[in-house]
């Protein structure tokens, strides 16, 4: 008799399709004529939609930060110095193609209840982990340095108050600390934090937007109609593209979207997705239109026909920190001051989310949950000493190569965090029903495949371009490309190792099957339930991922 309540129970509510098809979503069918669900779990089903939707609302603008951290900056101002508007078109493109990767990286985190370090940790071998780990702990090294709060913040206080760029980078590592500990109140604190960051930004780049007044058509031209015009422009086109995903926000923002209390059911995990997913469309529709605006402002600056043949010159060589005497000279002194408080917001926004990545990517890899203000400390350190080797050596032209060299740094590393992510999204043993449809999988494979090509293509010509043209006597020039084209051909071999590799760890948990025994259970001993309750379990909610306290 329990059995046959069971199958009458369960059936009616979900249908679901095989998990080596190629439309693998489980189907929710309309609930509302079962049963009322249970008390304990009302808080996840009921109330208004905007309500539930707001309690999802943070990951995306942590992970939006990357898209308007320093080094994405001047690579805006470099295009817009260089072609005016026509590479809008380029940005329009890669941040919808980040929204898909990004979508990716949430859905993994949501349907496993693990993020995508403890996934690699789980799936390859040990040699293959460990390398993992040590290039996703450099490129959280890498966009620290000189796009955090090294270079970025140092520049912008700089520029306010004219402190050296060496003095900026010694105050601008011990600041962030002070602003990480907000951490003790939650991760919900440092979101809220970073949002206001992001608004901040905007509220900068559209004020100064709003008094150069750029051509709307001239805008929307070259948003919408792609063009590759005029010296540099491929390059600068590639290097727009490319630094638009960073490898380590791939592991921050499957991280933090199991930092909420998702009701492990069909239901609860699929509202979820969708809910993070316009969460995300949201904060990156924001970072489009802030890279929409730097660009605009700089291509109308440079642009103009009665430029100063000093000014041109720095349109010509334009970077984070002449960026602010270009808007001084040409727009006036508040200009230069807006740039430098959205420079500053940057810097400090960038580097917390740079942290929070660290810290999961250790946790993940290691199972080492080091204290966040141990960590934090370390990476400063680390962060600093180069930092401040090059601006006390180099000064502000020094630090801005270091942000080239950290760019490059990034786009070598994020074949081996893309490739995880699209296998793992796409691999019913990672997802179980909730694996990508063929359609997602094959277009979030072309996307991927297109944005490793391009860093790729971006490397390789880089340095061709650089052992062609270098000051190396041709011995000293043989000698490199003996050793580094054989550690290329290496690289690529990896990459296509991880490609080609088959699968072999099993890690998603069936939640509805394991309710089907317990329920069948409960029905035995006479204690049934309502129907909604069957399939509805505990939240999944990681509280280490949600709140690493400082000590008191």
């Amino acid at each position: 008799m329990a059995t046959l309540q069971l199958e009458q129970a369960v059936p009616d509510m979900v249908s679901t399709t095989s998990w080596g098809g190629h439309s693998n979503r489980i189907a929710v069918v309309n609930l509302e004529d079962q049963t009322p669900s249970c008390p304990d779990h009302d808080h996840h089903h009921q109330g208004p939609e905007w309500r539930k939707f707001l309690s999802y609302v943070g990951p995306g603008f942590l992970v939006s930060m990357a898209y308007l951290d320093p080094g994405n900056l001047e690579t805006d101002l470099q295009a817009g110095a260089n072609h005016g508007y026509e590479l809008l078109w380029v940005i329009f493109m890669g941040l919808i193609f980040a929204l898909i990767i990004q979508s990716l990286a949430a859905n993994l985190g949501v349907s496993t209840g693990k993020h995508l370090a403890e996934l690699c940790k789980a799936e390859y071998p040990k040699y293959v982990k460990l390398c993992l780990w040590l290039l996703a702990e450099v490129a959280v090294i890498a966009a620290d340095i000189p796009e955090g709060i090294m270079l970025g913040t140092a520049f912008a206080l700089n520029i306010l108050f004219h402190i050296p760029i060496w003095a900026g980078v010694l105050i601008t590592g011990s600041s962030t600390l002070l602003l990480l500990g907000l951490q003790k109140y939650g991760v919900r604190k440092l979101e809220l934090l970073i949002t206001l960051f992001v608004f901040i930004m905007a509220g900068c780049f559209f004020g100064e937007m709003s008094y150069v007044k750029p051509p709307a058509s001239d805008v929307l031209r070259g948003m919408f109609v792609p063009k590759l015009s005029g010296n540099g422009a491929t390059g600068d086109a590639v290097a727009l593209l490319g630094a638009l995903v960073m490898p380590h926000n791939l592991f921050l923002h499957s991280a933090l979207v199991i930092s909420r209390k998702v009701p492990n059911s069909i239901r609860g995990i699929n509202d979820a997705c969708r809910y993070f997913l316009i969460e995300s469309g949201i904060a990156l529709f924001v970072a489009f239109l802030i890279n929409v605006s730097i660009v605009s402002v700089t291509g109308s600056v440079c642009m103009a026909k009665n430029l100063t043949p000093e000014n041109a010159g720095r349109c010509n060589d334009i970077n984070l920190n002449t960026a602010s005497f270009l808007l001084k000279n040409v727009l006036g002194p508040s200009s230069s001051t807006i740039y430098a408080i959205a420079l500053l917001a940057s810097g400090q926004s960038s580097t917390i989310t740079g942290t929070y990545a660290g810290q999961y990517i250790m946790q993940g890899f290691l199972d080492l949950r080091m204290r966040k203000w141990i960590r934090n400390l370390m990476t400063r350190c680390i962060a600093i000493t180069p930092s401040l080797i090059v601006s006390i050596i180099g000064g502000s032209s020094a630090a801005g190569r270091l942000i080239i060299i950290a760019s490059m740094i990034l786009s070598f590393e994020l074949p081996f965090t893309l490739i995880p992510l699209l296998k793992f999204s796409s691999s019913s043993m990672k997802m179980g029903p909730h694996k990508n449809s063929i359609y997602i999988i094959f277009t979030s494979w072309v996307l991927g495949l297109m944005i490793i090509g391009i860093n790729v293509y971006y490397l390789s010509t880089g340095f061709v371009h650089w052992l062609i043209h270098n000051s190396l006597p041709t011995p000293g020039k043989v000698a490199v490309g003996i050793v580094i084209f054989p550690l290329m051909a290496i690289y690529i071999l990896a990459v296509i190792y991880l490609t080609v590799r088959k699968d072999t760890a099993v890690t998603y948990i069936e939640p509805i099957k394991n309710d089907h025994i317990n329920v069948e259970a409960r029905l035995e001993g006479g204690a049934a339930k309502s129907s909604m309750e069957l399939l509805v379990d505990q939240p999944v909610y990681r509280e280490d991922l949600a709140d690493i306290p400082l000590p008191e």
